[in-house]
């Protein structure tokens, strides 16, 4: 989804760190996610139309706007020396600040997160449990610790690839256009979702 989508993307762009730092602001925003559903904003996302209206449409647009972005952003050249140079040269560097800020948005704007982890983790919760709040975040936080070394092996993976590819670094503006469309792409279908019945 959008978030393996943007770890993959920076860290083919900017490198191992960039994704990284992705990775990070993702999980950040899970914790977001966790956080909000233990005190019941999750809970009132499922139930309120408006306010999953209103977030839905929130990270639609984010979504848009970032493929959009991405989409007219501009070469880095045309000719042949220009792309030798992109080829000996580093990474683009990024600021691992927006880089980390994009991912947390990414994630905190996409209502679907909310509604998975309020499908996925009361589950593992004994009804017996004194204290279901307490036990929803750790859990959510136990998911989302699990889920740090899957983000940083996107991360790696794509950084990797990076390197070796030297077709990769000539064409990293199409990239930022397939990516950009992509990003486009689950704009339009969060757009299109429907809140799911109660």
């Amino acid at each position: 989804g959008p978030d393996v989508l943007y770890i993959v993307s920076n860290a083919l762009r900017s490198g191992a760190r960039a994704g990284l730092v992705a990775g990070l602001g993702i999980t950040a925003g899970c914790f977001v996610h966790v956080f909000a559903a233990a005190v019941g904003v999750g809970a009132l996302l499922s139930a309120s139309a408006t306010a999953f209206t209103v977030l839905k449409w929130a990270g639609a647009a984010y979504l848009l706007w970032m493929g959009v972005r991405m989409l007219f952003s501009r070469a880095g050249g045309g000719n042949g020396a220009a792309i030798a140079a992109a080829q000996s040269a580093p990474p683009v560097a990024a600021s691992l600040r927006s880089v980390f800020l994009g991912g947390f948005w990414t994630n905190v704007l996409n209502p679907k997160v909310a509604l998975f982890f309020l499908a996925f983790v009361p589950q593992f919760i004994a009804p017996g449990t004194d204290n279901k709040a307490l036990a929803f975040v750790l859990l959510g936080v136990l998911f989302n610790v699990n889920a740090i070394p899957v983000n940083a092996g996107w991360a790696l993976a794509a950084a990797w690839m990076a390197r070796r590819a030297g077709a990769i670094q000539r064409g990293m503006h199409w990239l930022d256009r397939v990516a950009g469309a992509m990003f486009i792409g689950f704009g339009l279908k969060l757009a299109l979702t429907d809140r799911p019945a109660s």
